[in-house]
Formats: C-alpha cells, sequence, structure tokens
C-alpha cells in the first residue's frame, strides 16, 4: 500500500508561516480515509453498511514544523485491533524524510443506532482484514 500525501495549503498556516497545529489532525483523518480505501473497505461502503467509526482518542507528537506548499507524506499502520477498538499510527515526514509528527488515533464501530458492532460476528471479511494488519509494519 501507498502513503498518502498532503500538500501544505496556504489557508493552513498561521500569521508566522507555520502550519497550525490542528491540521496534523486533520491530516490524520484523510490519511485513515484512504487507508480504508486502500484495504477495499472505504468509507462510502462502511456508511453503506450502516457502519461508523468514530473517532474515541487522538494523539500527535510534534517533531518539525512545515511550511505552505511542502508535501507530507503520512505513513499509516495497524498498532492495535482487538476486534471493537482500532488503534491507527501515523508517521508524518517530509520530503527529506524527516519526522515532522507521530501520531495515534483510535476508533470503535457503531452501528447507525450507536450500538457497538462485533465485527468478527457482523463483519468478518473486514475484521479479518483488521486482525491481519494488525502488528505489521508500516503501510508505505
Amino acid at each position: 500500500m501507498k502513503s498518502y500525501t498532503h500538500t501544505v495549503q496556504y489557508y493552513e498556516t498561521d500569521r508566522m508561516g507555520v502550519t497550525h497545529h490542528s491540521n496534523y489532525v486533520r491530516w490524520m483523518e484523510e490519511a485513515r480515509i484512504d487507508f480504508l480505501k486502500q484495504i477495499g473497505w472505504n468509507y462510502e461502503k462502511l456508511e453503506s453498511l450502516g457502519i461508523v467509526s468514530p473517532v474515541t482518542a487522538i494523539n500527535c507528537k510534534y517533531k518539525a514544523s512545515t511550511t505552505f506548499s511542502d508535501e507530507v507524506s503520512i505513513t499509516i499502520s495497524v498498532e492495535e485491533f482487538k476486534g471493537v477498538r482500532l488503534k491507527l499510527s501515523y508517521i508524518m515526514r517530509n520530503t527529506a524524510e524527516k519526522c515532522v509528527c507521530e501520531g495515534t488515533s483510535e476508533h470503535c464501530f457503531l452501528d447507525k443506532n450507536g450500538k457497538i458492532i462485533k465485527l468478527h460476528k457482523e463483519y468478518p471479511d473486514f475484521y479479518h482484514v483488521l486482525t491481519e494488519l494488525a502488528g505489521k509494519a508500516a503501510i508505505n
């Protein structure tokens, strides 16, 4: 799988010309949506099945700044999956391969009524894909 690339937009920078910290969380979401598409479970498919996947936790460690027009490559991996909770890990690098941010996001899977879905029973194919990816090396 390929890493996700985001080009820093002018509106994402602050008065000092540096990317505002809140944008890194948005980029994690963009990378997660791309990740789901790459594994064959895009968000449109999940929603058509009545599955939603809210964020339950988020964490960012900022390592270096980025500025307008920088390209940021985001590598994503499944750090942990125990059937109900999915923890994803993100490493963001600039074109010089310098790490600019590391982060994690945690998600659960709910039906349209807000009830937790047991993927292994209700969507075993999706469960199997996530289980296989758990603990493997980052997706590049």
